[in-house]
């Protein structure tokens, strides 16, 4: 959560909010790109049944790029029929781990990118070309 924290902030513009119970939201725009969703019956345990209160959601950019990583063989990235045609990804905080930091970096960027005012993803998107181009 500690490098989710410091690359969701490392982007143009992006604020948190916290919930009352500690649950974090990023935003740009006032709008969210990755949030730790409260427990919800839509994700439960599949042990225990139990509703689950380590879930993140990622905002990606379509249905295709979530199909992608929802085929990763890993099992990190899954979905629950409420996000059935929604542009959005869902990653256990304990499977964080399991992402290289390169990785959890590109999923922060592209979620910010979904969510970001056009003319400040351009800038940013610019200014991470190499310099030689």
């Amino acid at each position: 959560m500690r490098d989710l924290d410091e690359l969701a902030l490392a982007m143009p513009q992006a604020t948190k909010e916290v919930s009352e119970d500690g649950r974090p939201a990023y935003l740009v725009h006032g709008k969210i790109f990755v949030i730790h969703r409260n427990r919800r019956k839509d994700a439960l345990d599949p042990q225990t049944g139990e509703r689950l209160a380590d879930v993140l959601m990622f905002r990606v950019a379509g249905l295709e790029w979530k199909e992608l990583l929802l085929a990763d063989p890993r099992g990190v990235y899954f979905t629950t029929p409420h996000f059935d045609g929604y542009p959005a990804v869902l990653v256990r905080i304990p499977d964080l781990g399991r992402l290289e930091r390169e990785e959890l970096a590109n999923l922060v960027e592209q979620a910010w990118l979904t969510r970001a005012q056009k003319r400040v993803a351009k800038a940013w998107l610019e200014a991470q070309e190499p310099a030689d181009r």
